[in-house]
């Protein structure tokens, strides 16, 4: 079990913090806490999915607008979660207000094709590069049928993906997602393991873990597995970690991974559904020059309405257009959710929003590592786009390993405290990071980065 510390630190310290900020946050969310108690009764566990727990109740929120959200208790605060970086158009933005309830009047469900389907298409392939499209509700579908087109274009059935990689809740990649540091394994023959309960392990035996950031142990691993007679279908795997903060590629290692599995016969999956449309135009294909076989995106994709998709090469997608693998779904290309990814592609992601993105995060960015260097904190702060995260560990951060090694735990919750306590709503959990809108100011990161420079202040002094 991984007991990383930053060095310099008073633990009885963050501990007495981390208790006072429990106490404040649960007295000023008493109406969540009501509503938990009325949602147990029906909801299972009290919540639509299990991401939303947390001790002692979870925060339900009452709307939003803009850059700022508001929960059940009238606490207003800025919104940096952004629906785990779904709302980087900002909330209840009005561009794709007006197309939905336009779409609405005429209509919102046909189970059959629309116009603004093959509008939505064309601007995907034009922004990534990818010539086919199909659509579906969720990264999760997305990702699964991804997968499934892999494994019909090729005719295997192994996947390989990184170890503590995210990409939906589907059984395949349901495998060594979070798991404790003496369970990872040895770097060359990482293991293979069920993030939770009902996964079968016939699936699990399909799934082979590599490390990020390392393109030799991939291919050293991926030769191995050819000459055991079981080369895989696919690589699915983020461009950028985004599930563990922010983990950039190193240089030269996604141009490695794509030599390898093109020289192998390998699709490559790249699930942008945290990356595609917040980080550039064209999502991690765009910044980082690289392109796969396959790409996934949801989230941010809808503007706030449950939209997937999947891109890919004429090559691969050849096995869906020919009808051998079903690529199917009654909401699949939805009429009020293709409305919103229009909208949102056409008039609220433009240029212009990435060149205000990218200056509010080289904004929170600084401001954030200016206080780490005021303090002397053991860690740092680290972004692209819209996206961006302060680690906080003596070490960079280049995989799960190093992660779960060096990151401090209890200083990533006492942040997500201090952060709620003080009007800045942030995304829960060690393994997360902050999603700017469109519709943030300067006055909102600043705002952020005093909140941070509190809780800094709070751990050094005396």
């Amino acid at each position: 079990m991984s007991t990383a510390t930053t060095p310099g630190l008073d633990r009885t310290r963050i501990k007495e913090l981390t208790l006072r900020e429990e106490e404040a946050l649960n007295a000023r969310t008493r109406k969540s806490g009501e509503m938990f108690e009325a949602a147990k009764k029906h909801l299972s566990g009290g919540v639509a999915s299990s991401y939303q727990l947390r001790e002692p109740w979870p925060i339900y929120m009452e709307r939003g607008v803009g850059p700022k959200v508001w929960d059940v208790d009238g606490n207003e605060m800025y919104d940096f979660h952004n629906g785990f970086g779904s709302m980087v158009q900002g909330h209840a933005n009005q561009a794709i207000g007006d197309a939905v309830m336009e779409r609405y009047g005429m209509g919102t469900h046909f189970a059959a094709p629309t116009e603004d389907a093959i509008a939505v298409g064309d601007e995907l392939a034009r922004r990534w590069g990818l010539p086919k499209w199909r659509y579906t509700n969720s990264g999760s579908e997305a990702t699964m049928d991804a997968i499934r087109i892999a494994r019909g274009h090729t005719g295997r059935d192994d996947v390989v993906k990184i170890f503590g990689s995210y990409h939906g809740h589907h059984d395949t990649v349901m495998v060594s997602i979070g798991v404790e540091y003496d369970q990872i394994g040895n770097h060359e023959d990482m293991a293979s393991l069920p993030y939770g309960a009902g996964i079968p392990q016939a699936i699990v035996d399909q799934v082979v873990a590599v490390p990020f950031n390392d393109a030799g142990a991939m291919e050293r691993r991926l030769i191995r597995m050819k000459d055991e007679g079981r080369l895989p279908a696919c690589v699915i795997m983020e461009a950028a970690m985004m599930n563990l903060g922010v983990v950039l590629p190193e240089p030269g290692y996604l141009e490695e991974v794509r030599r390898i599995t093109r020289e192998m016969g390998i699709v490559l999956i790249f699930d942008e559904v945290k990356t595609g449309l917040t980080i550039a135009p064209g999502g991690a294909v765009e910044k980082f020059g690289v392109e796969p076989d396959l790409v996934t995106l949801a989230k941010a994709l809808g503007g706030g309405f449950p939209v997937g998709a999947i891109g890919g090469t004429e090559e691969v997608m050849a096995c869906v257009a020919d009808g051998s693998v079903y690529q199917v779904g009654t909401y699949n290309g939805n009429p009020l959710c293709m409305a919103a990814a229009r909208a949102n592609l056409e008039k609220v992601m433009t240029p212009e929003a990435y060149v205000t993105l990218d200056r509010l995060n080289d904004r929170i960015l600084t401001g954030c590592t200016e206080v780490i260097e005021k303090h002397n904190l053991s860690g740092y702060a680290v972004g692209i786009g819209s996206k961006g995260c302060v680690t906080f560990s003596p070490t960079k951060i280049i995989d799960y390993e190093t992660f779960k090694a060096n990151q401090d735990a209890e200083l990533c919750d006492l942040a997500w405290l201090f952060n709620m306590n003080r009007g800045i709503f942030m995304t829960p959990g060690r393994e997360e990071e902050w999603t700017l809108s469109v519709t943030h100011t300067d006055e909102a990161v600043d705002r952020y980065v005093e909140v941070f420079e509190e809780m800094a202040f709070e751990l050094m002094r005396p």
